[in-house]
């Protein structure tokens, strides 16, 4: 019953995680659909998240009678600030460099924050992971010389900027301990701010705003939402897996939509960063499989050897 039991949440914790990684690969798409200036999607995108937060932690706070913590202390603060900062660089790298440029960047972002936590967390990275980030630094290498040589550095930058704030949100949280669900969607207000601020003359200018506020409203808080609870049912490889679905699937909608084609560079240096997080994602989960064999049959036989 027990066995059943786990296999059903191990199903559900799929089901989650795979919807949350299904959504996020729509964010740059619908980005693009909305026909914007960046500084007036920016704000929408963000403000209608914000919202989207609020509404939510009231559903929870006082139907659900469930106290939850918008921004959990001086972490939460620190955390938000760097997810504000990031959601600033994202939107300049989508609107200054190609859409595969931008998430095989990103996915750069595990490997940031194994660093980060070696650093600071103590939490020194095993040799496969070492000789990952070291193909991982190649495969964005050969994306970013591809951008240097086309006129898109800056968006390319900007791309790796959002992986390393992103990457030092993820530490701060995991050094804290603290529930960070809402850090992220609450502090949308940041970037919006900001973005208000940056207005041109005319105000908001999105030819299709529908998009954006549907990314704002929808997608992005389920992204955020699924993703942030498959570590209930799933560990924490299965779940690194789910992110590389907006790497995967993001390049081929926007090929699909705007027949923006990625560069042969730039499919090389992704292919590598894919290949490379893949064996590494598979080679974490065969380690904690055999570790947790090793733990039952200590547990089933405690006084063997």
């Amino acid at each position: 019953m027990s066995v059943l039991s786990d296999q059903t949440l191990h199903r559900r914790g799929l089901l989650i995680t795979a919807s949350g990684g299904l959504a996020l690969s729509f964010d740059i798409p619908l980005i693009r659909s909305a026909d914007g200036e960046v500084w007036s999607v920016l704000a929408a995108r963000s403000f209608a998240t914000f919202l989207m937060a609020l509404a939510a932690w009231s559903v929870i706070r006082f139907v659900l009678k469930r106290p939850v913590a918008l921004i959990p202390g001086l972490p939460g603060l620190v955390a938000g600030l760097l997810y504000g900062i990031n959601s600033l660089t994202f939107m300049l790298a989508v609107f200054n460099t190609e859409t595969a440029n931008v998430v095989f960047i990103l996915a750069f972002t595990s490997m940031f924050a194994a660093l980060l936590s070696w650093i600071f967390l103590g939490e020194r990275p095993s040799t496969a992971t070492l000789l990952t980030m070291a193909a991982m630094v190649v495969g964005v290498g050969i994306i970013v010389e591809d951008g240097l040589a086309s006129g898109n550095f800056f968006g390319d930058s900007m791309a790796a900027c959002s992986a390393f704030l992103l990457a030092s949100a993820i530490t701060i949280s995991r050094k804290s301990g603290a529930e960070m669900g809402f850090v992220p969607l609450i502090t949308a207000f940041i970037p919006g701010t900001a973005a208000l601020v940056m207005l041109p003359a005319g105000g908001l200018s999105i030819a299709e705003p529908q998009f954006i506020l549907f990314n704002g409203l929808v997608m992005i808080p389920l992204a955020f939402w699924c993703l942030a609870t498959g570590p209930r049912y799933l560990s924490a490889p299965e779940v690194g897996m789910f992110y590389l679905l907006e790497t995967v699937l993001a390049p081929i909608w926007v090929w699909i939509v705007f027949s923006e084609r990625p560069s042969p560079q730039t499919i090389v240096g992704g292919t590598v960063l894919i290949v490379a997080l893949l064996l590494h994602s598979l080679w974490q989960l065969r380690t904690k499989a055999k570790a947790a064999r090793q733990a039952a049959a200590a547990a089933e036989f405690p006084f063997t050897g």
